[in-house]
């Protein structure tokens, strides 16, 4: 069967939430992708920021198989060597005190916001979330009224009250925000669904601050940020911030889907046995896929590769200077190029010259592809990117 095939398929069966590229994919290896037909792309999107070491990495292939023959699902009644020694390990390279697993990003960020509430109510204080324009949190109707997008919730009204929005960077309107009602506050470091916008170091340890003063719990959502892409394990380390609450997901599985959430003893003690649950998170083999994927970014020394290799992106863009550029901006290999144009159009042209990539908030071309890509094959995708502009020119 040939891509048009599939397409027409899905459009006969699936929810049709999504507006997709007309190709099905088959099968992968390292950060190149084929299609039904044969088709070989570059992948510099990597699932959304997902397929950190690449696609079938036999680390993690030889994990999953092992695990599958022994437990898939034992349910959160039971205890499971898997998540004890990735919870162990979270611990360790976070420096906070305790985990709780989910299935997805959004997911743990709802939990975020539980454990951040229950805290506030616990010392006298309301329940409302801040966070900050520009944000992407997720899009169950709590993480969407954290997202705050009117876009994004229009017909799905009556939006779940207790939570505001500020500007992002924007110190003065920060503190007027603040009151006995604030329970927590919410930022990513680098906006992903943003447009790659990264946090003024100054308002970050202001924000950190400002909820040390009013006992206020700092919730940093890594989910896209985090494990490694940005050239340190999290984001947040650039800046020398330590939040109360971090969020996980994305390239915490490599593929395999599993979201965390993790928080230091002060803010976790307020919950009690019952306050929170989940029937999958957490369960074996997920668990033992995301600690291959840090075995794997450990031993191939990923995180630190992943800054060179972005800065060496930013460097070569800026050197080429294609039509229609502003700026490139980024950490690690989280790199957002702003041009004066919508980039659907562009993003449309890579793809039938075989890269993928993503456009995102209207004129950023964003690229999130596997920390363990070749410089190759990035010289590649940028090539492909500027004879992409010059042709839409």
């Amino acid at each position: 069967m040939k891509n048009k095939d599939y397409t027409k398929r899905d459009k006969e069966s699936y929810l049709q939430t999504f507006k997709r590229y007309p190709i099905a994919l088959d099968y992968g290896k390292g950060s190149r992708v084929w299609d039904v037909e044969g088709r070989e792309y570059i992948d510099a999107l990597a699932g959304i920021a997902v397929n950190v070491v690449g696609h079938n990495h036999p680390v993690l292939v030889k994990q999953l198989q092992e695990q599958v023959k022994k437990l898939m699902h034992i349910s959160n009644f039971y205890v499971s060597k898997p998540q004890v020694e990735l919870s162990e390990k979270l611990i360790d390279i976070s420096g906070l005190d305790r985990v709780f697993f989910t299935n997805s990003g959004a997911e743990a960020v709802e939990g975020a916001i539980k454990i951040a509430r229950k805290y506030s109510h616990s010392i006298g204080r309301g329940g409302e979330v801040i966070s900050f324009e520009g944000a992407f949190h997720g899009r169950t109707l709590a993480t969407l009224a954290a997202t705050g997008k009117k876009k994004m919730q229009e017909g799905f009204e009556p939006i779940p009250s207790g939570f505001r929005q500020v500007p992002f960077n924007d110190t003065t309107a920060l503190k007027s925000a603040i009151s006995i009602e604030t329970a927590a506050m919410i930022i990513e470091p680098i906006q992903g669904e943003g447009g790659i916008n990264i946090v003024d170091d100054g308002f970050f340890k202001e924000l950190r601050n400002t909820c040390n003063d009013h006992d206020i719990v700092l919730i940093v959502d890594e989910v896209q940020s985090g494990i490694g892409r940005t050239g340190k394990m999290f984001a947040h380390e650039h800046f020398g911030i330590k939040p109360d609450v971090m969020t996980l997901a994305k390239a915490l599985g490599g593929g395999v889907p599993i979201g965390a959430v993790l928080s230091n003893e002060k803010v976790s003690s307020a919950m009690n046995y019952g306050d929170h649950g989940t029937t999958f998170g957490g369960n074996p083999l997920a668990c033992s896929a995301s600690l291959a994927v840090l075995e794997i970014m450990e031993k191939e020394n990923l995180v630190q590769k992943a800054g060179e290799k972005g800065e060496w992106v930013k460097s070569k863009i800026r050197e080429l200077n294609p039509p229609g550029f502003k700026q490139v901006r980024g950490m690690g290999l989280m790199i957002g190029v702003e041009f004066d144009f919508e980039t659907q159009d562009l993003v449309a042209k890579m793809l039938e010259k075989g890269v993928l990539a993503n456009a995102t908030a209207g004129n950023v071309l964003r690229f999130v592809p596997a920390l363990n890509i070749s410089i190759e094959e990035l010289e590649k995708v940028i090539e492909v990117m500027v004879e992409s502009i010059e042709e839409l020119a």
